[in-house]
């Protein structure tokens, strides 16, 4: 009678490995993902710079509104609005450019940077 891993090791001689054929269709199948995930992760990064933007607009516009009803006039710059209204300033030359919002005195307008 036979030890059980003596039979384990007769079992296995008759079993082939892979080839070098399925081991190359499987490299390139994982090289095929691999590149779809690349391309598609690269533009998640653009999608959040734009929210970024929107979300600076969104509170500056918030800020000056609320400097309004508590004044009755419009801040000379977003910088009069900080510490009180916002708490750094979304125009300062500190922020990314394509993030950076622009304010408007006369009108009381804010606009945001490229990525927008």
């Amino acid at each position: 009678m036979l030890a059980p891993l003596d039979r384990l090791r007769a079992a296995r001689r008759d079993q082939a490995g892979f080839t070098l054929i399925e081991l190359l269709i499987v490299i390139v199948i994982l090289g095929v993902l691999a590149a779809v995930v690349v391309f598609s992760v690269r533009g998640i990064n653009d999608t959040g710079e734009a929210a970024a933007c929107e979300a600076n607009v969104s509170t500056a516009e918030t800020a000056v509104e609320a400097f309004y009803a508590q004044n009755g006039s419009n801040p000379a710059s977003l910088a009069a609005l900080v510490p009180d209204f916002l708490k750094s300033d979304p125009s300062a030359a500190a922020v990314d450019a394509t993030v950076r919002v622009t304010y408007v005195a006369a009108s009381g307008t804010v606009t945001g940077g490229s990525a927008c």
